[in-house]
Order: structure tokens, then C-alpha cells, then sequence
């Protein structure tokens, strides 16, 4: 109980403290073993969460818990289909739970089975229709498939339940976007810049749709940044950018007649697999357009984050800032049209 309230408190390392003394009065006790897993796990202490989620499995090889922690750890890196035989024993024992099934369809889109997802991202929502994370996968697989009317009606659902998470906004306005509704799409880009003060992913996009616009100023005022971000994480020594961003940073930069920043020289290696949609965004002018780097494998990685396990660890990291209003679409400007969409591609 006394773990259960320093939990409560946010204090996860006195947490930690107290469930391990316990652990060493009752070292078989499953209960506390996979809770200190989950504890690690939610640290990102991956060898310690194996450990502890493993002695869990060792006196009982039926603990839901343990095997969904456990297959969560697999599916972050990209075990799929060992995550989907880990998973499949959890279905017997628990039918109806959400972070199951969220975990399942997140698997499938790692796959690339995007309909599968979907289905079981559907069915998760509907046994949690409150969990903004389930809500985020699923704008994330209909923006992947390129259905952007559903793309918006799901992250806009998450806004409403986590309106100060920054990528969120970012996503909705590359729906936003792609229906043609540029003045909303950057009222969400500003909000995202707003919200989200590490990631230069937010500034590339909302540059590029800037440029598209003929708003060269502007594109200048958000590509400087982009570079500022980038170099702050290049410092810290957390700079994880894959190749498709740098290299449209680059044309970008060219773009702008701004040259190529020395943050940008060195391409990284793409780490996973990457998923885009190509922008709908139509050029001011003569101008070439550029192409938006939405970057959704990077925002599926960070999904990695966002497949709940049973404590509720893996959540997003809390943003310090004063809680922003959800963004709320002009009625006249924006309601009819999106519904004609929606309609349209539900079909």
C-alpha cells in the first residue's frame, strides 16, 4: 500500500525502494514481481523489467500481467511476431482488455497489415473509449492509409483527452493538410510548436507547408528552429533522426538559399521502417513544391511508448506547460466539408 501511494505521488524511485523490500520478504509473490517490472519497464530499465517480469513467469507461467509487460518489451523492438505468440496466451485468460488488444493492433501495424490493425485498434477502442492512446494509434494508422477524414476524427478525440501533448496537433494538422484545410492546419502546427519545445520534426513540417504556401518568411522563421532543436540534441547526445528528415531538411534548406546547416551533413541510418504520406498541399505560384516529411515512423516509435500495459506505465513523458484548449475546428469554415470527406471515404 505504501508503494501503491508513493505511485499515487508520481515518486517512482521511492516506489521502487519500497516494492523491492517487499519483494525480499515475499520473493515469490508474482504480484509484486511484475508491478517492480512494469516500474522498470515505465523507466525504460529494460534489463531489470526482464528480470523481474521473468521470476514473475517463473512461479506463475499464467500471469496475464507478466506475459503482456513481457510481450510489450518484445513488440518495442520489433519482435512482432514472438509478441503475438506471447499475446495469444494472454487472450484466453483476459478476452476483453484494451491494452491487449491495443498491443495486438499495433503489432499488425508493424507488420504492415494496416486493415488488421484497424480491427483490432477498433475493438480496443470500443471496451476503452476514454484511453487517448488507443485513440492516437488509431489517427496514426488512418493517416499511414492515407484516410485522413477518420485521421482527424480520432486525433481529435485524443486532444480532448490529452491537450497538451504536442505530436498530437502535429498529426492533426497533416490530416488537416492532406483535406485541404489550410488555416486550421496551422493554428494546429502553431499549438504543436507551442506544446512541444524538443522535437524539430513539428518545425520541418509546419516549414514545408509554409513554403508550399509562398510564405517564405515564415518557412525561414520555423527551418531556424528545426536547426536550433537539432543542435540541442545533437549536444545532448540524443539526436535520433532518420534519413528521409535529414534529407528533407536539406532541399528545404536549399529551397530557402539558407545552404546546408553542419547539423544536416551527416545523414543518420534509418533505424526501423518508415511510413509517409505525401502532402495534398498545393504550391503558391511557380514554385516547386516540396514534398511534407510527415514522418510517421517516427511518430510510431514513439506509439512504442504508447501501447499501455496493465499499471497504465508507458505513457507519454509529461509536458511542463499550462494546459492548452483542444483545438476546435471553425464551424462554418470547416464542419461541412470534413463531414462530406468523412462520408466520402467511409463508403
Amino acid at each position: 500500500m505504501l508503494g501503491k501511494v508513493h505511485l499515487l505521488e508520481g515518486d517512482l524511485d521511492q516506489a521502487i525502494g519500497v516494492y523491492r523490500k517487499a519483494v525480499e520478504f515475499s520473493p515469490e509473490n508474482t504480484e509484486l514481481l511484475t508491478t517492480l517490472g512494469l516500474l522498470y519497464l515505465q523507466l525504460g530499465i529494460y534489463q531489470k523489467a526482464f528480470e523481474y517480469l521473468g521470476n514473475a513467469l517463473t512461479y506463475d507461467p499464467t500471469n496475464y500481467k507478466a506475459i503482456l509487460a513481457a510481450g510489450s518489451m518484445m513488440q518495442t523492438h520489433g519482435d512482432f511476431d514472438v509478441a503475438l505468440t506471447k499475446y495469444r496466451v494472454v487472450a484466453c485468460a483476459v478476452p476483453e482488455s484494451p491494452p491487449l488488444w491495443n498491443n495486438i493492433g499495433m503489432c499488425f501495424f508493424g507488420k504492415k497489415k494496416y486493415v488488421a490493425a484497424i480491427s483490432c485498434l477498433k475493438r480496443a477502442n470500443y471496451l476503452a473509449p476514454f484511453d487517448w492512446k488507443i485513440l492516437y494509434n488509431l489517427g496514426l494508422v488512418h493517416l499511414t492509409m492515407q484516410q485522413y477524414a477518420s485521421a482527424f476524427h480520432f486525433l481529435s478525440a485524443a486532444i480532448n483527452f490529452q491537450p497538451k501533448m504536442g505530436e498530437l496537433y502535429m498529426l492533426l494538422a497533416v490530416a488537416l493538410t492532406n483535406l485541404e484545410d489550410i488555416e486550421n492546419a496551422k493554428r494546429a502546427y502553431a499549438e504543436a510548436v507551442r506544446l512541444d519545445q524538443c522535437n524539430p520534426l513539428v518545425n520541418l513540417n509546419y516549414a514545408v507547408l509554409l513554403y508550399n504556401q509562398g510564405e517564405k518568411r515564415g518557412a525561414l522563421a520555423q527551418y531556424q528552429e528545426l536547426e536550433k532543436k537539432a543542435r540541442l540534441l545533437k549536444d545532448s547526445g540524443s539526436l535520433e533522426i532518420d534519413s528521409e528528415m535529414v534529407e528533407m531538411a536539406q532541399k528545404l534548406g536549399a529551397a530557402l538559399q539558407v545552404g546546408e546547416a553542419l547539423v544536416w551533413t551527416k545523414p543518420v541510418k534509418d533505424p526501423k521502417s518508415k511510413h509517409r504520406s505525401p502532402s495534398s498541399s498545393k504550391p503558391a505560384g511557380l514554385q516547386q513544391p516540396l514534398g511534407s516529411n510527415q514522418a510517421l515512423g517516427q511518430a510510431m516509435s514513439s506509439a512504442a511508448a504508447y501501447r499501455t500495459l496493465p499499471s497504465g506505465a508507458g505513457g507519454a513523458a509529461p509536458l511542463p506547460k499550462p494546459p492548452s484548449l483542444p483545438l476546435e475546428p471553425e464551424p462554418a469554415a470547416e464542419a461541412s466539408p470534413t463531414e462530406a470527406l468523412e462520408q466520402r471515404s467511409e463508403k
